[in-house]
């Protein structure tokens, strides 16, 4: 506050305003002013002991005693508007200003408006320590880092990415490098993982990449098919962290940044040239680092794993979990689906359906509304083979593919001799024995159109013509009526002269 009364004092001595206000550090208006003041207030020097610089104040300056009513602005409304695309502090303090002028009511500066909203977001940024229980949380991520190996038949450097996990309690970490980051990768890392800690969190905290959450919600988000399916498998749940909030798993971000450093950085000068000769450096540097003393704390992340977290751990199955892969297929009219450009038959009647294809190493499954209606061994080799049921074709479908060379030709033994010549005749004809099927099934259509008798008089009568007839020829045959004309018995010359009129040599004599 300013000292009025050595001011009043150093007027009375005659002293100058400039040397007054030098002397008590204020400005020489403020020393013209109380000058003026005391005179129309007539106060002079000497002056009551009693009377303070407040006293004083309040009697030269009455309006700047009355205490100042300034609206203090909405911090919570400030924080939510900052978070929109576009808004500045300026534009909400601009916005302010003008609520006060409308509401009669006095603004903070630009300075205080900032620096009590600074105040308040200080406050919101605080953090608790929640304490996790051993055997309880696994937070897993990819390493915003990546490793690399070098392809020797080019030359090239890959890089690869760097699966990271943490267990929540212990800070217990595991590391290993991909060539992607598919679905495949994301399952094997996770197996590979359960087996490195020799046991499973009961919760499972991954970010919301595809490869683990299908829809991110807080409330209600939808795992992958194929991550529930695994999760569940090792009798674990998943729930993910909240979208862009690095802090519901501290654990792997943290982890993720000392291992960029303790692992990834320390093999930036070494060469790899496979997958496994670099996860088998950074199992080497991931052993250093989980056996490292904490520095806050006593012990190491693997002894305070093994003596308080392990036993802890959900026991794992017998077998690991066999990577499965979901897609959706659509039936053709063939009733086939393709997979990986292999052909698996459904039943005829989902034709044009979509259908959820469950794919192991070894088993192709079909659910079709979460019922499986069919499966079969996968096929590996050579792309576009078939492998189809009998069952799932129509019924018609299923009497041509139930004949074969050796039924063909014991049906034809029941018709007669020169059938079954025909049916062997046309089987042999063929380079491929298949390609004659439908020559002998349209054989089995005439013998059901006509009658079993004229099929074998028709092959007897294409027979003598050749000794490889066709269908078609047979076909014709039966077609014309030419098996049911009797065939013609050679007429005996003796016996000509009954049947007409013989003209003999005396006939044809001449006379003399």
């Amino acid at each position: 506050m300013t000292n009025y009364r050595e001011i009043l004092r150093l007027i009375s001595q005659g002293i100058s305003q400039r040397s007054i206000a030098v002397s008590c550090e204020c400005s020489r208006n403020t020393v013209a002013s109380v000058v003026k003041r005391s005179e129309e207030f007539d106060v002079a020097w000497p002056l009551n002991p009693e009377m303070t610089n407040g006293e004083l104040h309040k009697l030269f300056f009455p309006e700047s005693s009355l205490p100042l009513t300034r609206k203090h602005p909405d911090h919570e409304y400030i924080h939510k508007e900052m978070a929109k695309s576009g808004v500045t502090l300026s534009l909400l303090w601009s916005e302010y200003c003008e609520s006060c002028r409308l509401s009669m009511e006095i603004p903070l500066m630009y300075s205080q408006y900032c620096y009590h909203y600074q105040q308040y977001v200080t406050k919101t940024k605080a953090t608790m320590h929640i304490g996790r229980k051993p055997g309880e949380q696994m937070e897993v991520d990819w390493a915003g880092q990546t490793a690399s190996i070098i392809d020797t038949d080019t030359g090239e450097i890959i890089n690869v990415p760097v699966f990271v996990t943490a267990l929540s309690y212990s800070q217990y970490a595991y590391v290993e490098a991909f060539l992607n980051q598919n679905q495949e990768s994301w399952l094997t890392a996770h197996i590979n993982a359960y087996k490195y800690f020799g046991g499973a969190t009961r919760i499972l905290v991954p970010d919301n990449l595809k490869t683990g959450v299908q829809r991110p919600s807080w409330y209600t988000p939808v795992i992958n098919k194929s991550y529930h399916e695994m999760a569940e498998y090792y009798g674990t749940a998943v729930i993910p962290a909240r979208v862009r909030k690095p802090k519901d798993k501290p654990s792997v971000e943290g982890a993720v940044g000392i291992i960029s450093t303790w692992i990834l950085a320390a093999l930036r000068r070494q060469q790899f040239f496979s997958l496994p000769e670099l996860n088998m450096a950074i199992r080497e540097k991931l052993e250093v680092f989980n056996s490292k003393p904490f520095q806050k704390r006593s012990g190491s992340r693997q002894s305070v794993f093994r003596e308080e977290e392990k036993a802890l751990l959900l026991r794992l199955p017998a077998a690991p979990y066999e990577l499965a892969v979901w897609k959706i297929a659509t039936v053709q009219f063939n009733y086939h689906i393709s997979v990986d450009k292999m052909n698996y038959s459904v039943s005829y009647e989902y034709i044009k359906h979509k259908v959820d294809v469950r794919i192991t190493r070894n088993v192709v499954e079909v659910f079709f509304n979460n019922h499986r209606i069919c499966s079969h061994s996968r096929l590996h080799g050579r792309p576009g083979q078939y492998s189809t049921v009998t069952e799932h074709m129509p019924e018609d479908h299923q009497k041509y593919t139930a004949w074969n060379a050796e039924r063909f030709i014991s049906w034809a033994k029941g018709i007669g001799e020169h059938t079954t010549v025909v049916v062997k005749a046309i089987l042999s004809t063929h380079r491929i024995e298949q390609q004659g099927y439908k020559s002998c099934m349209g054989l089995l259509k005439l013998a059901d159109k006509h009658s079993v008798s004229r099929l074998e008089s028709a092959c007897k009568k294409a027979l003598s013509y050749t000794p490889n007839p066709s269908y078609k020829s047979i076909h014709t045959i039966i077609q014309t009526g030419q098996d049911k004309i009797p065939k013609e018995e050679p007429v005996n010359p003796e016996e000509s002269s009954n049947f007409g009129f013989t003209r003999g040599a005396d006939y044809y004599g001449r006379n003399s």
